[in-house]
């Protein structure tokens, strides 16, 4: 195990967008960086090549985070590598954008799993050891979705009213042992996932946000960033619309 003296974060999903940019703010800042894929597994390469160029302390990790038993595996070599997770930011998730009454069993339960499951596994994993250690963060990137309910995303927008939910219920649960749990419930932001939105309703959508544009990843990466810093010394159980006004 390297003897860093550094916090150990892990971020779900980020060989790209959101977790790519939160994993570079942390990099930048010496944390030990953790970064995570379930397929993607070249651009996991790329990413972990691009953050070895500013921070030595990087560790990449394939693993299907919706799946308990590769998940403990996961948790294990990062123990083995750097000690305990200090952060978990739990990022991986999936999207279906389409009318609810064309979707069938298959589809729902691969987003269920996907995007509930993967915050289950990792943070009952973590949580352990942050209630032993009287210490960490844990932060959901989540959706506004999640709180108003969005039209065609209709699964989608159930389990990250559940990560809302789920926030607000273990953020009580863990207080007591100096354990921080919040949520980003992103707006419109400019990653991948939203590629799938044409570019006129994309339009229509900007003309409802208060600011008039579309949020960045690194908007996303530095709220994650002051979440989990020693910055943040009250804020828990809290639910951020990072939607530049939309709701």
């Amino acid at each position: 195990m390297k003897n860093t003296g550094n916090k150990t974060v892990l971020i779900t999903g980020s060989s790209r967008g959101i977790g790519k940019a939160i994993a570079f703010l942390f990099a930048k800042n010496n944390f030990n960086v953790v970064i995570n894929c379930k397929k993607s597994v070249q651009e996991l390469e790329n990413t972990f090549n691009e953050l070895k160029k500013i921070n030595p302390n990087i560790l990449k990790i394939q693993a299907d985070v919706s799946d308990f038993e590769e998940c403990k595996a996961m948790f294990s070599e990062i123990e083995n590598h750097f000690g305990n997770v200090d952060i978990l930011i739990n990022n991986a998730s999936v999207a279906h954008f389409g009318l609810f009454s064309d979707l069938d069993d298959g589809d729902w339960n691969n987003i269920i799993k996907n995007n509930i499951n993967s915050v289950l596994n990792c943070s009952n994993i973590a949580v352990k050891n942050m209630i032993k250690n009287k210490f960490g963060f844990i932060i959901n990137i989540s959706s506004i979705w999640g709180v108003s309910g969005a039209s065609c995303e209709v699964v989608y927008s159930a389990t990250k009213g559940f990560t809302n939910t789920f926030t607000k219920a273990l953020a009580r649960e863990v207080g007591p042992c100096n354990i921080k749990i919040n949520a980003i419930a992103c707006g419109l932001i400019d990653t991948a996932m939203n590629n799938n939105i044409s570019e006129t309703d994309k339009s229509d959508l900007i003309e409802s946000v208060s600011l008039m544009k579309i949020g960045k990843d690194y908007d996303v990466a530095k709220l994650a960033y002051f979440l989990a810093s020693e910055e943040n010394g009250y804020l828990t159980g809290q639910v951020i619309n990072l939607d530049g006004g939309f709701l």
